[in-house]
């Protein structure tokens, strides 16, 4: 999958047409090639969630681009498991890994995989990620890493081991700029960020191991945190990219999980996320499944509302305005973009 695309231009689908397809190239080789990032996204996301994390990173990268032409590769790891017809979309829309060398990334994202084994570096796609870990210090200006591949990088690179929680980080939570940094410039306070994970690394070891944390949270921990190396790296124990209701299908996609035998616990209510009367309709939904847990329950989960006041578009597009601005040559963000009704 390649997309170009600036302000100008509106994407309905990250599943372009060959049509559209020829036509987005013609556009990119009408402009002069150094004025067209190339951005890489390493999709490692489960099935359920591979098309909407694409959507997700497209309509972010397109807010935060104003002026400037994105070129956005789309890429997933081999050794990620896979069911037949989301292997055969991949197969027809993305870019394989082995092509990395040939495009001049300039940036690259890469998520998070579900997880499958209890250590990392006993996953499937262990081997590979590393390798991309290898690749991006060499190729790259700079590279995203997200959730799960975050932590990965950091064991790979500094033996940085994470820690299981409790209890689910999952919510909208409130984050503080920890230092002054060019990724962070100019973004709207409070900071309020999704995250959604198990485990966590913590602040004391980056430190000692010579990352900076940029944002951290005195609920969720550390936020987003970085390091120079050849290539300068950001790591988000966050989702920044998530939409309003990321965190809501993931909620409710446990519940049916624990309701149908498929998980153990109960899973917690996101922090932060939902209003007051939903909470409470939640948690009295959750006494009642304890107890007569059966799958046909969850089809009484209807009529559930989000907090007014949880938006977290408006950071990631700054966070991201700035890394598409350091990726151009800068060491700050860029101007913010022009107001366009195209946009």
């Amino acid at each position: 999958m390649s997309l170009v695309f600036d302000k100008h231009r509106r994407i309905a689908s990250p599943a372009l047409a060959p049509g559209q397809l020829r036509e987005a190239d013609e556009t990119g080789n009408r402009r002069n090639a150094d004025a067209v990032l190339t951005i890489g996204l390493i999709n490692n996301m489960p099935d359920s969630a591979l098309q909407a994390t694409e959507r997700q990173f497209i309509e972010l990268l397109k807010a935060a681009a104003g002026n400037r032409a994105v070129n956005l590769h789309c890429f997933s790891l081999p050794s990620v498991k896979r069911s037949q017809a989301v292997q055969s979309r991949i197969e027809r829309l993305y870019t394989s890994v082995a092509d990395l060398d040939k495009l001049q990334i300039d940036g690259l994202i890469v998520t998070g995989a579900e997880p499958r084994a209890a250590c990392l570096a006993q996953e499937p796609f262990w081997s590979e990620l590393t390798d991309i870990v290898d690749w991006a210090q060499a190729n790259t200006r700079s590279t995203i890493w997200s959730c799960l591949a975050a932590h990965a990088a950091v064991l790979h690179l500094d033996g940085i081991e994470r820690r299981r929680l409790n209890t689910k980080c999952s919510g909208v939570y409130q984050c503080s700029k920890m230092v002054d940094d060019w990724l962070t410039e100019n973004i709207p306070l409070p900071l309020k960020v999704s995250h959604s994970r198990l485990n966590e690394v913590s602040a004391r070891d980056l430190i000692a191991r010579g990352y900076q944390v940029l944002t951290e949270s005195p609920d969720a921990g550390v936020d987003i945190f970085a390091k120079q190396l050849r290539s300068r790296f950001i790591f988000f124990q966050g989702h920044p990219e998530y939409d309003a209701l990321s965190l809501q299908r993931e909620y409710l996609r446990d519940i049916s999980r624990f309701l149908a035998g498929g998980q153990d616990n109960y899973p917690a209510m996101p922090a932060g996320y939902f209003d007051g009367e939903t909470e409470r309709k939640l948690a009295d939904f959750q006494t009642r499944a304890s107890v007569e847990r059966k799958a046909a329950l969850s089809a009484e989960l209807a009529g559930i509302a989000l907090r007014p006041d949880i938006a977290t578009g408006a950071a990631a597009t700054a966070i991201f305005r700035n890394w598409l601005g350091y990726l151009c040559g800068g060491s700050g963000s860029m101007a913010p973009p022009a107001t366009s009704s195209a946009a």
